[in-house]
């Protein structure tokens, strides 16, 4: 086998830690890759892998290996991609908050493969912490800003929220006009995925930020029974309005605090800081900052 197959056999298994998973990702035999790893350590003269029974992680020696494998195999992607008839293919692998998929990526996709069809595109659904190189994944996609840790961060769009209610709960108790009616009101409580906590209203009152929490008697971690629970009467609610704006035309949500808005919403691609990105991770990025450009999310 080709040292540079051996060298991406070998690294997608340490990324993986498995040599099913890494085999399924290459679109190979589990014995070919079993077997191209045994004959890189026969040749290396080291052991690279230490196998359990549940997973497998790189010894010291192949965890030097693989960060020489990474750079090299980088660097030969890098110097193909360069060229100007260098066309991004293969299998490309997206993890994407679930309503920035149905309402920005999808409807736009077509456009996408019209351009690179040479690229698969695998796209998974989530909004927890996405581990990327041991999951195999290229980008993830989320609402928040960027911030320090080992993934790198690049802000995509700004999405304006806004204070919604339902016509049913307003007419029972009242449309607040201020923020010191919200005394009298109820929320939707909302879970964060990332401290289980109960997310505050958020309002924007002469240049500063102001927080509310209101009584709950529900509480959701999901984006649609989020708005299904303010349009049954459950209490006020804070999201995108890109996504009520469908029920804000039909009547079934009102829009309400208009002079204390919501802080926008960030919206930012992650990616491995540690290796180039490929091709097809490249044009993909730079097509999705263009979508969320071109798209209208104001009314």
């Amino acid at each position: 086998m080709d040292r540079l197959d051996a060298m991406r056999i070998f690294s997608r298994v340490v990324e993986r830690r498995s040599f099913t998973a890494a085999a399924e990702d290459l679109g190979l035999p589990r014995s070919t890759v079993t077997d191209a790893v045994k004959q890189l350590e026969a040749r290396l003269g080291v052991r690279l892998l230490q196998r359990t029974t549940r997973h497998v992680s790189a010894t010291l020696d192949g965890e030097a290996y693989y960060q020489r494998c990474i750079s090299i195999l980088d660097d030969i992607d890098d110097a193909e991609g360069a060229f100007a008839g260098a066309v991004p293919k293969g299998l490309l692998r997206v993890d994407v908050h679930g309503t920035l998929a149905r309402h920005f990526v999808l409807p736009n996709l077509q456009s996408f493969f019209a351009k690179y069809p040479g690229v698969d595109l695998y796209m998974t659904e989530g909004d927890r912490f996405v581990d990327l190189v041991r999951e195999g994944i290229d980008c993830v996609l989320r609402v928040g800003e960027p911030q320090g840790g080992d993934m790198i961060g690049r802000r995509v769009a700004m999405l304006e929220e806004i204070t919604c209610a339902s016509p049913k709960y307003l007419e029972r108790y009242g449309t607040p006009k201020t923020l010191d009616d919200l005394a009298n009101h109820a929320m939707v409580g909302f879970r964060s995925s990332a401290t289980g906590g109960l997310i505050s209203l958020e309002f924007s009152v002469g240049g500063k930020v102001v927080t509310r929490e209101l009584p709950t008697t529900i509480s959701v971690n999901a984006a649609e029974s989020f708005i299904a629970s303010a349009k049954e009467g459950f209490g006020l609610i804070q999201i995108p309005r890109y996504h009520a704006q469908k029920d804000l035309n039909d009547g079934t949500l009102i829009h309400i605090l208009q002079e204390f808005p919501p802080t926008p919403t960030p919206v930012s691609l992650f990616y491995p800081p540690n290796r180039q990105l490929s091709p097809r991770v490249r044009v993909f990025i730079d097509w999705l900052i263009g979508v969320f450009r071109e798209t209208p999310i104001k009314p």
